[in-house]
């Protein structure tokens, strides 16, 4: 469907506007059309075609986000006092950024005190996350690259050589670069590419391999008649005493100029994760007709998955660690930890420019000095790990995460901006003894140095790409933002549908959680 101008958006009424278009979002405007509501979707981002992704992620133009400087790409890195936070941003909001990976949190999950209680989580959400399996179309990585293999040995070392296995990706690995008929939907969705496993699933797919939302929830939106309209910042929520809606937005015009907008709704669903809707809901909480009843719960329980990012850059020659998939494996270290290597595709050195020499330690007069002590200790590996010619077909980047409880609050600072406090929560942390093992241990498989962001570095800061909650469940006002259907306490018809609702710590990529708990939620409305 076009996109409409301005002269027909700008004052228009919508049974549902949907603020964000990613794994919540998408899930809302497929199943709300479904049901024959007028749905719009406002993204900030712009809409990619796989001709407009990066080639690598030193285009920062068509990778980054950050507008101020022209770059209008899919990747947005905030840092924040206790955390840097990788997120998504375009049409089909994290699909388009993310690892692919489709996993099932574990039991302890679904039973966390945090939310436990509200319903039987493991029963309710099985049939759903059936449904988000089906239409991101997961299945197994049917191959494995030379940084599996060297995982998979880490395992035997461990004792824990059943505990490596292939991870269930959205990739379509049909034959390599052709293209064929929709395999998905019985023919009545897109076109698909075989992947090529040129590793770009992060950069951006420019093969069509990847099950982004576009190829499914967003393409059958769209089919249903669901308006998506891309470089639209939405800027005020406003609940009337009719109960109706009023978003404003701003619309991208020229890098220069922008066009603001008012429009209707009768309900609401805000879906542009943690850092979009807390941002914009906070914002409204404070101000004369916004939202003014929502929880005072709002911004507490933000999280992440505990999470270590650490690069181990290989010093061999003969080995490509660019090719596969961006996650093709996973290693369960106990029922609280695994680890999964990442890639990058050839000629992808961006992070580079981040990293300094990773050292543990509790502070950062630890961490300087160790880093230190390894620069002076192998100055010949660092200085070759600097000056490589092709980070990523050297790097093997270790994504480790525990499910474990540590939280942030978000807030607003003076002006306007989101900040972290611990607010007397434990932070989540830097230093994660078991991550720096495993690093360590690939650094020896594959004759490597470890490196890690200089913020988790010199400062402690963690990186992490899953920050959840903010918005999370509860029995009223007090204890939760939204209730176990989603819809805000003190507004109703404001529906809260993204990564800021997870309740507890999934300990896994949240993708498939957040299209779950989505299918849950838009199945309870008439």
């Amino acid at each position: 469907m076009p996109t409409q101008t301005k002269s027909t958006l700008d004052g228009s009424t919508w049974d549902w506007i949907i603020v964000g278009s990613g794994f919540g979002g998408s899930v809302a405007a497929m199943r709300l059309s479904e049901k024959g509501y007028r749905v719009l979707v406002l993204e900030q981002g712009r809409r990619f075609q796989k001709e407009d992704f990066a080639k690598s992620n030193w285009n920062l133009r068509r990778w980054l986000w950050k507008p101020a400087l022209a770059c209008r790409g899919i990747l947005r890195m905030s840092f924040l006092r206790h955390i840097t936070v990788l997120s998504g941003v375009g049409v089909g909001g994290g699909s388009l950024v993310y690892a692919n990976t489709l996993p099932v949190p574990g039991s302890t999950f679904f039973k966390d005190p945090e939310w436990g209680d509200l319903a039987d989580w493991k029963s309710e959400l099985k049939p759903h996350f059936q449904t988000a399996l089906s239409m991101l179309g997961a299945t197994t990585v049917p191959f494995s690259t030379p940084a599996d293999d060297a995982l998979a040995a880490i395992g035997k070392d461990l004792g824990l050589k059943d505990q490596h296995r292939p991870v269930q990706v959205g990739v379509f690995f049909g034959k390599e670069n052709e293209e064929v008929s929709d395999p998905y939907f019985d023919g009545k969705g897109p076109p698909r590419t075989g992947c090529t496993k040129c590793g770009a699933c992060m950069v951006g797919c420019r093969v069509g391999a990847k099950n982004t939302l576009d190829f499914n929830y967003l393409y059958f939106a769209e089919k249903n008649g669901t308006a998506v309209h891309a470089d639209t910042k939405v800027t005020a929520v406003r609940q009337e005493k009719t109960k109706e809606f009023i978003v404003e937005a701003s619309v991208r015009q020229t890098w220069r100029r922008n066009q603001k907008i008012k429009l209707t709704a009768k309900r609401v669903v805000m879906a542009g994760g943690v850092l979009g809707t807390l941002s914009l809901l906070l914002k409204m909480r404070s101000e004369k007709n916004g939202l003014p009843k929502l929880s005072s719960q709002l911004g507490y329980s933000v999280r992440t998955n505990c999470e270590s990012l650490t690069g181990v850059q290989s010093l061999q020659k003969d080995v490509d660690h660019s090719k596969g998939v961006a996650i093709g494996s996973i290693l369960h270290i106990d029922e609280h930890s695994h680890v999964e290597p990442v890639r990058y595709p050839s000629g992808s050195g961006f992070f580079r420019l981040l990293m300094a020499p990773h050292a543990s330690g509790t502070n950062s007069w630890q961490r300087i000095m160790g880093a230190l002590g390894k620069v002076l200790c192998q100055p010949i590996a660092w200085t070759r790990a600097y000056l490589t010619s092709n980070w990523a077909k050297r790097t093997v980047i270790l994504l480790y995460m525990e499910s474990h409880l540590e939280t942030l609050r978000f807030k607003l600072n003076p002006r306007g901006k989101l900040q972290s406090t611990t607010d007397g929560a434990k932070a989540p942390r830097g230093n994660l003894p078991k991550a720096d093992e495993i690093s360590n241990r690939m650094a020896k498989k594959i004759n490597g140095v470890v490196g890690a962001l200089f913020t988790q570095t010199l400062l402690g800061t963690p990186t992490t790409a899953h920050i959840l909650g903010g918005c999370t469940m509860g029995k009223d006002a007090q204890s939760g933002v939204i209730d176990t259907n989603h819809e805000a306490f003190g507004h109703p018809g404001l529906y809260i549908l993204d990564g800021s609702t997870i309740s507890a710590n999934p300990g896994v990529n949240p993708a498939l959680t957040i299209t779950a708990l989505a299918e849950r939620a838009m199945s309870r409305l008439e």
